[in-house]
């Protein structure tokens, strides 16, 4: 079972949200919060798997929130939802540390997806949001690679890019020649090299030092 903590400020896209949620029998809403203090109150107290954040919530927002519920012990991992499709909260949202990040007029199925993808360890973003996300990349200048690249072997570097490039994991394994499970082995492997979180760290470090460029 999935268990899903809803952020939102307004209490009728949280009912819908819920209304969504609750037919489909592997994911349980667990908690609900209107405003980012009490997303990571809740989160602290429930344990979600997945929490659904809105970006623009009272009290504390919802970029903020992601940030201190990711780098908790939990495990917990965040997709944030919001109506604003701009640049700045794309990029934002990602250093802060979601793993995903969807529009709110994405279909039901899309959102369930979503939910389903992220909190098995993957990532999973609009593709109007991967388009502004890659642009964001290519207008800022790169930043030093974590000390721990240069221990990176040339399959694992092969991995990183592959996942920079928003390939899953059964996907790298057919580019590779190679099961799913040596993939996931092999991502773990890179996580604990480069003291990241998750792969969407990855994917923040790949660009942002160049591994991996636009396009």
């Amino acid at each position: 079972m999935i268990r899903v903590l809803l952020a939102d400020d307004q209490h009728l896209v949280r009912a819908g949200f819920r209304m969504i949620l609750r037919a489909e029998p592997d994911i349980d809403v667990v908690a609900e919060a209107g405003d980012g203090a009490a997303a990571i109150r809740l989160a602290e107290e429930f344990g979600p798997d997945v929490v659904l954040m809105d970006v623009r919530m009272p009290v504390l927002d919802g970029i903020a929130a992601t940030e201190t519920i990711t780098a908790g012990p939990s495990g917990t991992r965040v997709i944030v939802l919001t109506t604003f499709d701009l640049d700045g909260v794309v990029y934002d949202a990602l250093r802060a540390g979601a793993s995903g990040f969807l529009l709110k007029d994405a279909s039901e199925d899309r959102l369930i997806t979503a939910i389903r993808v992220v909190a098995d360890g993957g990532s999973l973003f609009a593709p109007s949001v991967t388009r502004r996300l890659v642009s964001e990349f290519a207008a800022r200048a790169p930043k030093p690679a974590p000390l721990g690249m240069a221990s990176l072997t040339e399959r694992e570097v092969e991995v990183v890019r592959l996942i920079a490039r928003g390939h899953s994991n059964q996907e790298v394994a057919s580019s590779l020649f190679v099961t799913e499970n040596t993939v996931k082995t092999h991502v773990a492997r890179i996580l604990a090299k480069l003291d990241l979180r998750d792969r969407t760290q990855v994917v923040v470090m790949a660009y942002e030092s160049g591994l991996v460029r636009p396009g």
